[in-house]
């Protein structure tokens, strides 16, 4: 199994943010996860990247406890999974080029990591993977004259570049017109598929979660209401998972149900 949660829980401050967590994903599976704002969707995935800590139950991860792990073998852990961040972390005056590079720089020693970074050895693998997000022509662009949408299709084109057996995306299509989403999220699932490498991917936008996710899990409070193939998630579904959102929130998640229904992924 590429991801395993044990009645997994989550406390910050005190207060409860995930509990009874329980779902595996295999190498080659493709999950969306979907749910009202707060209902923990960010802290899952960073459970499950290692950000975050489970203080109940257990994270399993490539078939490890990263927490049981020595630090060599937590970092080398680390380098198999790949994360897309609705913010992606770009430093402003870095070079795109560098921030793609930086994909791989778990997979090199300490010191060849560093010399990677400032001197990337594989320009043309970096401007593949740009084009691949219409973005050839900012190789050399620096990452604050970049927009929030080409921000976020660099720091998919990072994770792209890492080739991860586990790729975890936090909302990453936020800040892209639905044409430019429809296509990112198409690219990560043939990716992902090509690779036989799992994924999860959080989305605000449910029609997209139904387009393109043979596989819907649905979280609210902390918890899991359901998880489902996604020809079984109706509006009625929807409308439970969304109900004390604002009423148009509730009626956009409901809305694609019963249209998108069967479609194939």
């Amino acid at each position: 199994m590429s991801l395993e949660f044990h009645d997994a829980g989550l406390k910050l401050d005190g207060a409860v943010i995930l509990r009874g967590i329980t779902l595996r994903l295999a190498a080659g599976e493709q999950a969306a996860l979907i749910g009202p704002s707060g209902a923990g969707k960010s802290s899952l995935l960073l459970l499950a990247n290692t950000g975050l800590r489970p203080d109940a139950g257990e994270v399993r991860l490539l078939g490890a406890n990263p927490w049981r792990l020595p630090r060599r073998a937590l970092r080398a852990l680390r380098a198999r999974i790949g994360s897309v961040y609705q913010t992606p972390p770009l430093p402003p005056r870095q070079r795109v080029i560098h921030a793609v590079a930086a994909g791989r720089l778990g997979h090199s020693g300490e010191l060849a990591a560093l010399l990677r970074l400032l001197w990337p050895d594989d320009a043309a693998g970096v401007a593949a993977e740009l084009e691949r997000l219409g973005l050839s022509d900012k190789l050399w662009q620096r990452c604050d004259q970049l927009s929030g949408g080409q921000r976020q299709r660099v720091g998919i084109a990072r994770a792209l570049y890492q080739r991860p057996e586990l790729l975890l995306a936090d909302e990453p299509v936020s800040a892209l017109d639905p044409r430019l989403a429809d296509d990112t999220i198409r690219l990560l699932c043939e990716d992902a598929r090509a690779r036989r490498a799992a994924l999860l991917v959080s989305l605000h936008s449910v029609q997209l979660a139904l387009e393109h996710f043979p596989r819907i899990i649905g979280l609210r409070d902390g918890a899991i209401a359901f998880d489902l193939p996604r020809e079984q998630v109706d509006s009625a579904l929807l409308t439970e998972l969304y109900s004390g959102d604002a009423p148009d929130a509730a009626m956009e998640a409901a809305a694609p149900a019963t249209a998108l229904r069967g479609l194939q992924c």
